[in-house]
């Protein structure tokens, strides 16, 4: 009898001791999963804290808010308010409107032009041309003012300057006979290069000189237009990317712009009642809704100009 509640004691104690060792053991593992669920509630877990370095590499990214802003009357040739428009800044593809200038005035638009493997492979916004596609010069104009087809333009650039860097020396060589001092290119679309830069002012006048060239003014207005090649096989369709045609009462044109470096750009030509206003902005993060206002501030000015303190 007492062999058997020795037997029985030392069973009772063993079972104590692994009920003991492993409540210890559940406490530990009960207080891991605590802090690794706060380290993750901290964190925000391995999903957010990826979203958190992905935003924070966008933000790197954007451009600087530096605007660029001329508003211009030009029935009576005042500024009706400028910010920075001295400031050289990346144009984009309003680059594209010295690019059309020169094709106008060096080159016949019933020109027929073979489409390159270099114009085909262009970034971007473009019409899908196929290298050996043959088109009119004219509908490359109309595609690379209306759509801002990048393929059209390197196209044409190609054709009437031989090869796209020839076509921006001649580019430069306009700029400079027009006396935009702060304006230099170094491609024919707009791609963001160091050095290519110009100002609210000098695209303010290079828009001018353009819009005086009716077909130009004409192309610029259009919602739309229909493209074709020569055989003819193949059709396209440019839309504009100007959202203010047809929007705002008395909009003429004339393009819009936009990279990473150069952010979202504009230069807008409004005819209403007894007035003309031209806006040109670079850099605005509110692209539409800044052209609104500025352009219905510029329809109620009156004779005295508005303008801030730093340019």
């Amino acid at each position: 009898m007492t062999r058997l509640r020795a037997v029985l004691l030392a069973s009772a104690i063993a079972s104590f001791m692994c009920l003991l060792f492993s409540g210890t053991e559940n406490a530990a593992v009960a207080s891991t999963d605590h802090q690794a669920r706060g380290i993750r509630a901290h964190t925000g877990g391995p999903a957010q804290a990826s979203r958190l370095k992905a935003s924070k590499r966008r933000s790197a990214k954007r451009p600087a808010a530096i605007e660029g802003v001329l508003l211009k009357d030009l029935t009576t040739g005042q500024t009706l308010f400028e910010q920075r428009a001295d400031q050289p800044m990346s144009p984009a593809s309003l680059t594209k409107i010295m690019t059309a200038i020169v094709i106008l005035e060096e080159a016949d638009l019933e020109d027929q032009v073979t489409v390159s493997r270099h114009a085909a492979a262009a970034r971007r916004l473009k019409l899908h041309l196929k290298p050996g596609q043959v088109l009119p010069l004219r509908g490359l104009l109309e595609a690379m003012l209306i759509r801002s087809a990048n393929d059209a333009c390197l196209a044409a650039a190609e054709h009437v300057g031989g090869d796209e860097d020839s076509f921006v020396t001649k580019m430069n060589a306009k700029a400079q006979a027009m006396g935009l001092t702060s304006t230099h290119f170094r491609n024919a679309c707009g791609f963001d290069m160091d050095e290519h830069v110009s100002t609210a002012r000098d695209l303010a006048t290079l828009t001018e000189y353009a819009m005086a060239n009716a077909t130009f003014a004409a192309i610029v207005k259009e919602p739309a237009a229909v493209i074709r090649t020569i055989d003819p096989r193949r059709t396209f369709i440019a839309r504009t990317t100007n959202r203010l045609l047809g929007v705002i009462d008395g909009a003429v044109g004339v393009k819009t712009g936009y990279t990473r470096k150069a952010g979202r750009c504009l230069i807008a030509l409004v005819r209403k009642e007894d007035k003309e206003l031209l806006l040109v902005l670079l850099n605005t993060r509110q692209r539409w809704r800044t052209a609104k206002n500025l352009i219905h501030y510029g329809l109620r000015a009156q004779a005295s100009p508005l303008n801030t303190a730093s340019r």
